[in-house]
């Protein structure tokens, strides 16, 4: 790539995306934007080449080589040529918004954000610089300046959709559902099929829809000309009405329905899962004996089925003063995955050749990735669901760490995931028949891990906490080698943001009404029958 020069420089404040392009290169620079949306690297490289060749140092190219560089993962050269384009036009708003997200994927956080607030600085009037602030700040966890970040985007284009639903969401999570419902409605006065507005209106569990949303929905679906992402959302929310005004069988149709849609997205295989659940589990009782057996002891990881109460156990030990509620992080994947990929293995191919000295090492990444949550309190939960699958590779990357296994009546919780629109494909819970084979995976792994390390795992059962809450909770905190504090009994009073599905239902004190199952008879017979539970009878 020739090197960057600075021979013309726009006017402070001008975008110089395609200012000086003689037509031959503008010619080129076109084609390099369609083979990058094409996935072309090398062809977008040689008319970038091009480009540069023609106009050396063009800002619009450096842009594209280093998206090409970032989707590599070359991020020191994408962050390198940025900078360089920066360097020459400091005003270009695309250059610093970009850098950002490379920064982002090369860990470098505070940097990222700089970055992006920069870009909000230069172009204060533009939605889209404030639109990505307010989205990265709502993925990091901090959903107050993501509300007040997407509050600016929805000011300045109020029919931009993405931010008005994104606004919705942070909303929510705040625990302001008045506001997030408003702004999902207003969303649909935009567009009436929009599935994620109608998702975001479903996912508010404890707020019924209304008799005219159930009558607005029906229709909707069956009209012809609507996406499958629509289709599918819409199609979750009418479950959720259905079931709410007593209407079962109705409800059971529609979920159906979406979940037929959704699983032909990409097909959930559980005989595949199932080798790959025990292989990892046979790994994993093979791993070395940790170098520090006090390494992640800062570290509540949250585990289980989805829907099994998770949220709950979060949100009560987050009332702990001691405690961050981090909500569902990725970063204990990334470490694995930045391992296999430096390894050029996946993960089941190395597991066994990895050192005590390796886990340690990948068990302080892990802690510098996450020190964020640390930064008021001295620990923090980690509530992905299925880190159950990591039960072992934990007790050897993070051996301090506690495990608490969020375990609900397997029936209970099976056809509440099923009522459950999720996002990461393929997933487990479109059938039945898969739900109930992904339980018996995971309960006979977990059930082993715990009675092997029962120090480190905990089952903590969702009914016990209705029967007897105190009693649970200050078992709970004891597990977890917290003192008891009175304030995580009032754990709905809590004031943070939860990023799940249950954000509203954890702002309320426990319901003891929550199970479902039973009123739909013998339509969950296939989930009884793999649970190896009786039939329904009726």
């Amino acid at each position: 790539m020739p090197s960057p020069t600075a021979e013309h420089r726009p006017p402070s404040g001008a975008e110089p995306r395609l200012d000086g392009l003689a037509p031959a290169a503008m010619r080129q620079m076109q084609a390099a934007a369609h083979a990058i949306r094409d996935g072309a690297e090398a062809v977008a490289m040689q008319a970038l080449d091009g480009v540069l060749a023609m106009t050396p140092g063009h800002p619009e190219a450096l842009r594209l080589y280093a998206i090409l560089h970032a989707r590599a993962h070359r991020h020191a050269e994408a962050k390198a040529v940025l900078q360089h384009a920066i360097a020459q036009w400091p005003d270009y708003v695309l250059a610093h918004s970009d850098l950002g997200n490379v920064q982002q994927a090369a860990g470098e956080l505070d940097a990222a954000f700089a970055s992006w607030r920069q870009a909000c600085a230069l172009a204060p009037q533009a939605p889209m610089p404030w639109f990505n602030l307010g989205r990265n700040l709502q993925l990091h966890g901090d959903t107050a300046a993501a509300i007040e970040a997407l509050q600016h985007a929805h000011a300045l284009a109020p029919d931009f959709l993405p931010a008005l639903l994104l606004l919705g969401d942070a909303l929510v999570h705040a625990g302001r559902f008045d506001e997030a419902d408003a702004h999902y409605r207003a969303a649909l006065a935009l567009h009436p099929a929009c599935g994620d507005a109608w998702r975001g209106l479903a996912n508010m569990k404890t707020r019924p829809l209304s008799g005219h949303d159930r009558e607005q929905l029906a229709t909707a679906l069956r009209q012809p000309g609507f996406g499958a992402a629509d289709r599918i959302a819409m199609g979750f929310a009418l479950g959720k009405v259905c079931e709410d005004q007593g209407h079962y069988e109705q409800a059971f149709a529609a979920l159906n329905q979406a979940n037929a849609e959704l699983r032909q997205l990409h097909p959930w295989n559980a005989d595949a899962f199932h080798a790959h659940a025990d292989a990892l589990f046979a790994a994993s009782a093979r791993l070395p004996a940790a170098a520090d057996p006090t390494l992640g002891r800062e570290v509540i990881f949250i585990v289980g089925l989805p829907r099994s109460g998770s949220t709950l156990f979060e949100q009560i030990l987050a009332a702990h003063p001691d405690v961050e509620g981090a909500s569902e992080l990725p970063d204990l994947e990334r470490v694995l995955g930045d391992e296999s990929t430096r390894r050029r293995q996946p993960l089941l191919q190395w597991i066994a050749a990895a050192t005590a000295d390796d886990w340690q090492r990948l068990g302080r990444r892990y802690l510098e990735l996450t020190a964020r949550w640390r930064r008021h309190k001295p620990r923090h939960t980690d509530k992905l669901p299925s880190n159950w699958l990591l039960g072992g590779v934990l007790g050897a990357m993070l051996p301090g760490a506690r495990i608490v296994d969020a375990r609900r009546d397997a029936l209970e919780a099976g056809w509440s995931c099923y009522k459950q629109q999720f996002y990461r494909l393929p997933h487990f819970a479109c059938t039945l028949t898969d739900i109930a084979a992904y339980i018996r995976d995971y309960e006979r792994i977990m059930g082993a891990w715990q009675a092997a390390a029962p120090q480190r795992i905990r089952i903590q059962r969702y009914e016990a906490l209705l029967v007897e809450p105190e009693r649970e909770i200050r078992n709970l905190l004891t597990f977890c080698d917290l003192s008891f504090d009175p304030a995580c009994l009032d754990y709905h009073h809590a004031k943070r943001s939860v990023r799940t599905a249950s954000a509203t239902q954890v702002r309320q004190p426990l319901q003891h009404n929550t199970a479902r199952a039973d009123r739909y008879g013998a339509l969950l017979d296939p989930l009884r029958l793999g649970l190896g539970l009786p039939m329904s009878g009726r």
